[in-house]
């Protein structure tokens, strides 16, 4: 039934005008299940992490992963984009969320290809723990399904632009000094001296790491482009109120 009292029409600024509470007004952007399973996301990304954690004797070497730096990163860009889903914020910018999505990738599609792939040439197949196996899926194999699934389902296309490419590129060319600088400074026979064996000085030298890592760096650079084409020719699913919609330049979360 419509009540013809014009004081209480929905405005900007009427909850306060009324003597009601602006946090009694329910934000006409919310979208509560994009928040929860960004939330689910977070929490299994910080699980690993925590578990990894728990059972590490050498918590330097286990930072010095970058799947544990990738998933931070999942742990930190996922909490903050369910909670502007949940406030009805404006969203993160594509720049972040698919720099998210394109470092948890390269976690996945490395572990599953190359690390555990004995015929890959750089595998590290080992004995795990309990807490081990359990943290290495949810490190590994269900937070990059789960950003994937949340880019896929819950964003509209069209938020990544070419120059992405290339710009989400610094971290995984950062990653290259610091792990080399971090052997050179460790004893030689230190376990976990360098953190992957194709980054192993002792194995390749600095001429075959060279070489590694413009292969790897290509590939990484073919993944983001991938992923931005992707993004913008995939079509636009249909989807709840609460599905994302770019605004201005287009942010995705």
């Amino acid at each position: 039934m419509i009540d013809p009292t014009p004081s209480t029409t929905t405005r900007p600024g009427a909850a306060s005008a009324a003597g009601v509470p602006a946090s009694a007004v329910v934000p006409s952007g919310r979208r509560p299940f994009a928040a929860a399973f960004r939330a689910l996301v977070a929490l299994a990304a910080l699980t690993g992490i925590v578990l990894d954690t728990i059972d590490s004797d050498d918590l330097g070497r286990l930072f010095s992963y970058f799947t544990i730096q990738s998933n931070i990163l999942v742990a930190v860009s996922f909490a903050w984009a369910a909670h502007r889903a949940w406030t009805g914020r404006p969203a993160l910018s594509p720049r972040i969320t698919g720099a998210a999505l394109l470092y948890i990738s390269i976690t996945g599609l490395v572990f599953h290809f190359v690390l555990s792939n004995d015929s890959s040439g750089f595998s590290m197949t080992s004995e795990r723990t309990p807490l081990e196996s359990i943290a290495n899926q949810l490190l590994h194999t269900a937070t990059p399904l789960a950003a994937a699934f949340d880019w896929l389902v819950l964003t509209v296309p069209g938020g990544f632009l070419l120059r992405h490419a290339w710009q989400w590129l610094v971290f995984p060319l950062l990653y290259l000094p610091f792990a080399l600088i971090r052997g050179a400074l460790l004893d030689p026979g230190t376990e976990g001296r360098y953190p992957y064996p194709f980054l192993d000085v002792d194995l390749h030298g600095y001429a075959g790491i060279a070489g590694n890592a413009v292969v790897f760096g290509l590939a990484f650079y073919g993944l983001a482009l991938a992923l931005t084409l992707a993004d913008r020719v995939r079509p636009h699913l249909p989807g709840p109120r609460n599905r994302i919609s770019p605004t201005g330049s287009g942010p995705l979360k």
